[in-house]
């Protein structure tokens, strides 16, 4: 066993690739568990991506996780490089952030009252971010995101919001929309329940399109409240944007009394502790964050500068309440996991790490000539079955490659290794992640692409 993983880490390694796949693992407990999920729940879950309709077999139950691994219902270990999506940055059962909440259980778990945890973990986050001065915690990142337009719509005294085909941000009625045909349109509504005068006052346009958004602002001038975007697009593939096209729309925003609402639910405390915000050192006016505040527990904010945010009830006019905001058991959760990505290097560190684990993949599928890419950011990756050099709009993404990567996420399960259970999902790497794991993900993942290429 060392020897192999001496030859592993030093490249040597030169044994030949499975040519075939490797038995099903057993799901007969998690299929008994879904079986009867499905007389309580619509679909059997109770969020839609969970139902493993994208992917082969039945929905895995999880069971128990720690560090970079969980454990299903039957006994399957995996590799997990979904995190949670993604607030698992620590990986996880991390020691702290289990500790430090069950120390704050010991009081009890909620109060519908303030609590001195609530100023720790907003002190921790404004010293340490640039591109907010204060901030309302919730419960969610819909939560956050819902908030936030009510907000910019209070603020400006307008009420049209505009969207970009290819950003979720939640399952908000405004937004829950998608584009029509044209270059710039109205919403549609993409799901049953949205009122179709609700989809009327949102505006979708095409990602990375400067002509659409300057002829949106002309066709709808003065009454566009904000723009809301994903900096880091990671909801439907990775459709990274360039700087300049961010930038464009911070200026286009200005020109036109509009204010520019980065939705940072995934990228926030990801990419780096300013988030896609720092990254780019670019300041919206309103900026949402998620669950990654909370090391996993169910909380979200949103922030902006004092000025705009003396908008929000008691001190202003625009109502926003929660009887779980600021809940002591995410705080404490907050507090132990944001202390950690405040340590020297943490950032630097594990964005290496992945750097160098989505290279080594993509220098495979290169040296094999398959069409496949490796697209990432930080410490965020996603698969593509493409041979496209950047993806930057949902209608780059061929709907078809998903057939592919249906094919791999199978072989990558038997092979112990976990993705969220969609190609349009992106993957994650915490600092749980060892060196070994990563090695041993990297050798399923060669092992599964040389399977899904050499099969029709």
């Amino acid at each position: 066993m060392l020897d192999s993983l001496k030859k592993i880490f030093s490249g040597e390694a030169n044994e030949p690739l499975n040519t075939t796949g490797k038995p099903d693992i057993s799901r007969e407990k998690s299929a008994e568990l879904y079986a009867k999920a499905k007389t309580y729940f619509p679909g059997g879950v109770n969020s839609p991506v969970r139902a493993f309709k994208s992917v082969y077999g039945t929905p895995l139950f999880i069971q128990k996780g720690d560090g970079s691994h969980i454990w299903d219902a039957d006994g399957n270990e995996f590799i997990d490089f979904c995190c949670s999506w993604g607030p698992l940055i620590l990986g996880h059962n991390n020691a702290k952030v289990r500790e430090k909440v069950i120390e704050v259980m010991q009081n009890g778990m909620s109060f519908g009252a303030p609590t001195a945890l609530e100023n720790e973990l907003a002190e921790l986050i404004l010293k340490n971010n640039k591109f907010i001065e204060k901030l309302r915690f919730v419960s969610s990142g819909t939560e956050a995101v819902m908030s936030a337009l009510r907000l910019a719509r209070g603020y400006t005294k307008r009420d049209k919001i505009l969207k970009f085909e290819g950003c979720y941000h939640g399952h908000t009625d405004a937004l829950l929309v998608k584009a029509g045909s044209g270059l710039v349109t109205f919403g549609e509504t993409s799901s049953a329940g949205v009122p179709k005068a609700f989809a009327d006052e949102t505006i979708v346009v095409s990602l990375n399109d400067k002509e659409a958004l300057t002829k949106a602002f002309e066709e709808f001038k003065d009454q566009i409240a904000a723009i809301i975007i994903e900096p880091i697009p990671a909801n439907n593939g990775l459709l990274l944007q360039e700087k300049e096209y961010l930038q464009f729309l911070r200026e286009i925003c200005i020109q036109n009394g509009t204010l520019l609402i980065f939705d940072e639910v995934i990228s926030g405390f990801r990419i780096g502790f300013e988030g896609a915000s720092g990254y780019y050192g670019i300041k919206p006016d309103i900026i949402t964050y998620g669950k990654i505040i909370g090391g996993g527990l169910p909380v979200g904010a949103y922030g902006s500068s004092a000025e705009i945010m003396s908008n929000i009830s008691p001190e202003g006019s625009v109502y926003q309440a929660g009887t779980l905001s600021g809940n002591p058991v995410a705080m404490a959760a907050g507090i132990a996991q944001l202390s950690e990505l405040l340590r020297m290097g943490f950032y630097r560190d594990l964005n290496n790490k992945t750097e160098e684990f989505r290279d080594a993949v993509q220098r495979f599928a290169t040296a094999r000539n398959y069409k496949f890419k490796v697209f990432g950011i930080g410490s965020i990756f996603w698969f593509a079955f493409t041979d496209k050099e950047y993806i930057r709009t949902a209608e780059d993404i061929d709907a078809s490659s998903m057939e592919k990567f249906k094919k791999f996420h199978r072989e990558l399960i038997n092979r112990g290794i976990y993705l969220g259970p969609s190609g349009y999902e992106v993957g994650f790497i915490s600092s749980a992640h060892t060196k070994i794991d990563l090695e041993k993900a990297k050798r399923a993942i060669f092992d599964s692409l040389d399977l899904v290429f050499s099969t029709k």
